[in-house]
């Protein structure tokens, strides 16, 4: 089980026993206030009710197999305690609790297990008709047919409780596999670029050697040029080849767009796209590299759920939740970039509040011209009503 599946578990057990706390603390103390004569017997009976709620702590860190046997054996006791010597009701109370957490969490033998305890718990009541004159009818009641007839619930519902987890790790596993398959096409989509650049050019090359080795006895000029444009081609190559690796080829934004929007989809991710105006072109190449590397980013290590694409003449924004509350990550491909964005008069942020991450990249030049170009208009509408070129 990957460590991502783990938290998602352990935070529904956190969040399951806080509720069940809620319930079960002040449920007991209200048992034992009510049920015991004296204050040995509270003492006793307070003993199988923290140990009950210590299994269920220890069920929430997953680690209730090192606790579950002395809580079986307390509550246990306990139990036996109230039927035989105290005539005390609601001693199974600490009992319910362990069982039903300990039975679903056995690696085998569990519907065995769960017939034992509810056995158990059966028996123990029966045995009250030994020791006490009581109504018969009574004792069945209260020592018989209620603790066990609570026992199966409470264990019924913890089965179901461990299909719950179980289901929801195999759905995080599954959005797992989905985000890794997408960086897979993401590297194949790379591949196919990078064959793009290298192959055509490669071929080329070598039918101009090749003419180039047969024209060198006969046409020393035209061998020259052929050997000329083979420099020329495998430099062009090279400058492709570096600004792919450095993710500075041109891109078209809305291919990225359309792209990133497959992506996350594949991985089972949200997207919606906003466009607050058509971007300005000059700026298109580099918001479609900083869409790519958080595209990226967020299928690595983000655990995203809903992505919120902004999209301006002048920037582009990039939301995305499912991030944990840990210090800002070390990302290098945003790292190199932001200076790229800076190095064109533009600013790339990144910051991470309330499980949300935000990457968005703007240039405050592009604002300011369309600003001035608002009040340039502005003053032209006013001179020419002044002077009646408008009437």
């Amino acid at each position: 089980m990957s460590g991502e599946s783990d938290l998602t578990r352990g935070r529904l057990r956190r969040l399951n026993t806080i509720s069940q706390f809620a319930v079960l603390a002040p449920v007991g103390a209200l048992l034992v206030v009510f049920d015991a004569r004296s204050w040995w017997e509270a003492a006793v009976l307070i003993l199988g009710v923290v140990a009950g709620l210590v299994a269920a702590e220890r069920w929430a860190a997953g680690d209730i197999a090192r606790v579950a046997l002395p809580c079986l054996i307390v509550t246990g006791a306990v139990w036996l305690f109230g039927v035989l010597v105290s005539g005390s009701p609601t001693a199974f109370y600490g009992f319910t609790i362990v069982g039903p957490l300990v039975v679903p969490q056995l690696p085998r033998g569990r519907a065995v297990a769960a017939l034992g305890a509810t056995a158990f718990v059966a028996a123990a009541g029966l045995a009250r008709l030994v020791v006490s004159q009581d109504d018969v009818s009574g004792v069945l009641l209260q020592y018989v047919l209620v603790p066990t007839g609570l026992i199966v619930v409470s264990t019924g519902l913890m089965f179901v409780n461990q299909v719950f987890y179980d289901l929801v790790t195999e759905l995080e596993e599954s959005r797992e596999r989905e985000a890794e398959l997408a960086v897979i096409r993401e590297r194949v989509r790379f591949a196919s670029e990078l064959h793009d650049i290298q192959g055509h050019t490669l071929h080329v090359v070598k039918l101009k050697a090749a003419l180039a080795q047969k024209l060198v006895r006969t046409d020393a000029e035209r061998a020259a040029e052929e050997l000329q444009d083979i420099r020329a081609l495998v430099g062009d190559t090279i400058t492709q080849t570096k600004e792919l690796a450095y993710a500075q080829r041109r891109l078209n934004l809305s291919a990225e767009l359309e792209n990133a929007k497959n992506l996350f989809e594949a991985a089972g991710i949200r997207v919606r796209i906003d466009r607050e105006a058509d971007v300005d072109t000059r700026v298109g190449e580099l918001l479609g590299q900083v869409l790519r590397e958080t595209t990226t980013n967020i299928l690595r290590h983000a655990q995203a759920e809903q992505v919120r694409i902004t999209l301006s003449r002048s920037g582009i924004a990039i939301v995305n939740d499912g991030v944990q509350e840990a210090p800002l990550p070390e990302l290098r491909g945003l790292a190199t970039l932001k200076e790229r964005v800076a190095g064109n008069g533009g600013e790339l942020t990144v910051k991470q509040k309330h499980g949300h991450f935000v990457t968005a990249a703007a240039f405050p030049y592009l604002r300011s011209e369309t600003g001035q170009r608002s009040e340039a208009g502005r003053s032209e509408t006013g001179e020419r009503s002044e002077t009646g070129e408008d009437r």
